[in-house]
């Protein structure tokens, strides 16, 4: 499966919660960051969101496991894919994995739609946003 890197760090304390694990908001929040890494290799930058076409794409679905717990100190990644690529959506797979034995901690299934950040609805994608999502774009077994 073709994945890029689209996030990378080391868990803080502060990311941590009273149970001593990493706190399910620092999850998403990788995942968001991801989304955003991918979607810039797509051609939709932060600046082409503020000023180019508006566009972004937003998570209307997500469906998670949590596989192992992620503790202060631990080094992580995140690897996405993508999964399916519609007229107006898209559906990434990100994995968290603890670097140290490439442990898989986490894993989500992000459907997004492409939103117009002009008329806050679904957009078509564009078709060179779709080409460049092709090179991370699972393949089927």
């Amino acid at each position: 499966m073709p994945a890029m890197i689209s996030f990378r760090s080391v868990v803080d304390p502060s990311d941590c919660d009273f149970l001593g694990h990493m706190n399910v908001s620092r999850y998403f929040a990788a995942c968001s960051d991801g989304v955003f890494t991918i979607q810039s290799e797509m051609g939709l930058t932060a600046n082409d969101m503020r000023e180019g076409r508006r566009l972004s794409f937003a998570v209307v679905n997500a469906q998670s496991d949590f596989r192992a717990e992620l503790s202060a100190g631990d080094a992580i990644r995140l690897e996405t894919s993508v999964m399916q690529i519609g007229s107006k959506s898209m559906t990434f797979r990100h994995r968290l994995i603890r670097s140290e034995g490439d442990t898989l901690a986490f894993e989500t299934v992000f459907k997004c739609v492409l939103l117009s950040l002009e008329t806050r609805k679904a957009a078509e994608i564009p078709e060179d946003v779709r080409e460049a999502a092709v090179q991370w774009l699972e393949q089927e077994a």
